[in-house]
């Protein structure tokens, strides 16, 4: 089977976005440039790790190797809706981090899922051996971004996850605007 890798390197445009209502969102990578457009899907707490991730990365890049990494702005910067048609390549299963000495940029690669994932999943039992590289023959997506790039990267993938339903404050799990069933208030609505 042939798989497709999207490569970026270095895009016009790389943010994560979200399609949906609050509650309901789905959230999105994008990458522009070369007159392609690529939309892989994710879920949020992979977005969220990823900002993470990222900003250690950037951290350890600099005590490492001195790269110039740019602080935090205070500025909004890119701040516009994905672009469109948000058409989705696939489901990110994956999502791989490197720092190139060399080029002194920031790869991230978006794999895939798997069918050893889905099988996971839905609780299929696992018969088989694994691959040694089972991610091989899967579709990704791959973005090399300077630090600055990287740092703007971050900035919007954190305002994106924080932009969705308010947490309960007892309970933590997000509030739908009808309120939710708290259960540290036995049940009764919030």
């Amino acid at each position: 089977m042939t798989h497709q890798v999207h490569a970026f390197e270095p895009p016009e445009r790389f943010v994560a976005g979200t399609v949906g209502p609050p509650g309901d969102r789905t959230f999105f990578l994008q990458a522009r440039g070369g007159g392609r457009l690529v939309s892989v899907a994710l879920e949020k707490v992979q977005v969220s790790l990823l900002a993470e991730k990222l900003e250690e990365l950037l951290a350890e890049a600099q005590r490492r190797f001195g790269v110039k990494v740019p602080e935090p702005s205070v500025s909004v910067g890119d701040n516009d809706p994905l672009d469109t048609p948000v058409d989705e390549e696939f489901r990110v299963g994956t999502l791989g981090l490197a720092f190139d000495v060399d080029t002194e940029t920031v790869v991230i690669e978006a794999i895939a899922v798997g069918e050893t994932e889905a099988e996971v999943e839905l609780g299929e039992p696992d018969d088989e051996e694994p691959d040694e590289e089972p991610d091989d023959d899967l579709d990704r997506l791959r973005v090399r971004l300077t630090p600055e790039a990287t740092r703007e990267f971050i900035e919007r993938a954190r305002r994106v996850v924080n932009a969705g339903r308010p947490p309960c404050p007892l309970c933590g799990q997000p509030l739908d605007p009808a309120g939710h069933l708290c259960p540290r208030h036995n049940g009764y609505h919030r």
